[in-house]
């Protein structure tokens, strides 16, 4: 048993607590924050696994850097999202915007996980990935693509109206071994299956790992 802020937490909670403080200051962007923020979503809860993402973009002349962060509770899956916001003028100060989302696991629909394998045919169990994309949804946003329709008639000039589909689009964490490391996809990989395990365990009130 370990002591945090005063509380008693589990020996594996302490060591995830550990390892998300360490990996938010390796990433360098308000780690503070960014801590400050996703624990507070979390509470007394126990930290079971968690992923990082950090993705700077481009704007014209300006690099704007945006921190996704994913922890992952015994009920719930929780998402927070910090952006660098630019100077209010030469002199201003900066700013950042932050929020979290609380999920909780039976209202999560899917969890899809796709790995990109270079060279598959010499492809073996546990071999790295080269690029692996997280994708859950729980309902929140769909994204839907419109296009014309038309009624199989090459020649038919008529007015058939739109067609379309609608698909879950609530989020997706991309991470590649150029442009994160091979070490950060493999723990994307590990925190998806585990979260695809938790949630395909049919109520909120059973506990990762039971």
């Amino acid at each position: 048993m370990a002591f945090m802020n005063g509380r008693s937490v589990s020996d594996a909670d302490a060591a995830q607590r550990s390892a998300l403080r360490s990996d938010l200051e390796s990433c360098g962007y308000f780690p503070a924050l960014v801590e400050d923020s996703v624990l507070l979503a979390v509470g007394e809860e126990e930290v079971v696994t968690f992923v990082v993402h950090h993705e700077p973009t481009f704007n014209r002349d300006e690099i704007r850097r945006h921190l996704t962060i994913l922890v992952l509770t015994p009920t719930r899956l929780v998402v927070g999202h910090t952006d660098e916001q630019p100077a209010d003028g030469p002199t201003g100060p900066t700013s950042a915007a932050t929020s979290t989302e609380s999920i909780n696991l039976a209202a999560i629909n899917t969890v899809a996980l796709t790995r990109v394998i270079i060279e598959p045919e010499k492809y073996r169990p546990g071999a790295p990935s080269y690029e692996a994309w997280l994708s859950v949804s729980w309902g929140a946003m769909r994204r839907i693509d419109m296009e014309p329709a038309t009624c199989g008639d090459p020649n038919c000039e008529a007015d058939h109206g739109l067609t379309g589909t609608m698909t879950p689009d609530d989020l997706i964490v991309r991470m590649s071994a150029a442009a994160d490391g091979a070490e950060r996809v493999t723990h994307l990989i590990d925190f998806t299956t585990t979260l695809q395990r938790a949630t395909g365990r049919g109520s909120v009130a059973t506990r990762v790992g039971n």
